[in-house]
């Protein structure tokens, strides 16, 4: 362990002595990883650690190698860093997320200091059944709600991994040369939307913790969090955790859901914002955000399982 860090981890949690006891995951591409402490002495047993080194990168898993790439990356954990540090405060119950104990950095490592989340929400599921997805998207409707109209100062201007500004080798891949001749009129479409809130831009199944009763959820991993239109969040999630034929037979029912739990959040926090007139634009742009992400996927790997029956009639309409 690195000592000034050690140090640092020691001076802010108050104790004399730590380890880390459980490597969670590597981080994408070697670029770090995610690891339990156990804090002896603290009220806090145990925190997470993020532990970024962006000089220890390795070669992508998917091949996808090259300096624009690596750019994206390392301006990803600046923005995480800073959402940890300005703006993930600003969360609720609701839309719960690791509290931030703090960060340090030192050359090219960098350190994000996080409460551990297992003692809550110790639950990581592969597979969910409709209540379970409910749940995941009352805590995406809290969080759009709770950063509509805020300006994203210091994270993405747009957020979500696949924007097509930071995905210019994968667009240059995409064969259906319809999908590309369109691809900035969907991606100017989204990004113009007259509502606009905060996304969490990477919102799969497996970066939400659950509780014991599955009855509510933390999300975790902000590093393409920013500005946009909700339904990117959505569409993503529902893709991440539903099969083509799932999608298409919950799709209504799923995405009233979302709406009705985004006004109750409107309305609770009092908002100004036209319900009525957010809902049907968001709807519209739904299957945008579903093509927008197939497009992405259409030049990043053109085999993947998400590239389904759904998604393609989604695509199609749209185009």
């Amino acid at each position: 362990m690195n000592q000034n860090f050690k140090n640092h981890l020691l001076k802010i949690t108050k104790t004399k002595e730590c380890r880390e006891i459980e490597v969670i995951q590597s981080l994408w591409s070697g670029y770090g990883k995610i690891s339990r402490y156990h804090i002896l002495g603290s009220s806090s047993k145990t925190i997470v650690v993020k532990h970024i080194a962006l000089n220890k990168s390795k070669e992508h898993p998917r091949g996808w190698n090259s300096n624009f790439g690596h750019n994206r990356k390392v301006n990803s954990y600046k923005v995480e860093t800073h959402w940890y540090q300005k703006w993930n405060q600003q969360c609720n119950e609701e839309c719960r997320t690791p509290k931030f104990l703090g960060s340090f950095s030192e050359g090219q490592d960098q350190w994000i200091i996080l409460e551990d989340l297992n003692t809550h929400f110790p639950l990581r599921k592969y597979n969910v059944d409709l209540e379970e997805v409910k749940v995941c998207l009352k805590w995406l409707a809290n969080f759009h709600s709770n950063f509509l109209n805020k300006k994203p100062t210091g994270l993405w201007k747009v957020g979500t991994y696949w924007h097509l500004a930071t995905r210019p080798d994968e667009y240059h891949k995409i064969e259906n040369q319809q999908l590309k001749s369109k691809a900035h009129i969907i991606d100017r479409l989204l990004n113009e939307c007259k509502f606009k809130t905060f996304v969490h831009g990477d919102a799969k199944l497996a970066n939400f913790c659950f509780s014991i009763d599955s009855k509510k959820v933390a999300a975790v991993d902000f590093q393409y969090v920013g500005g946009g239109c909700g339904m990117k969040d959505v569409a993503y999630f529902l893709g991440s955790c539903l099969s083509s034929d799932e999608c298409s037979f919950y799709e209504q029912e799923l995405l009233d859901y979302y709406f009705i739990e985004l006004g109750n959040a409107i309305t609770r926090s009092k908002v100004n914002a036209d319900l009525a007139e957010l809902e049907k634009e968001w709807r519209h742009l739904y299957p945008f955000a579903c093509t927008d992400f197939m497009r992405f996927m259409q030049g990043w790997m053109p085999t993947h399982q998400k590239i389904n029956g759904y998604n393609f009639r989604m695509m199609e309409k749209v185009l």
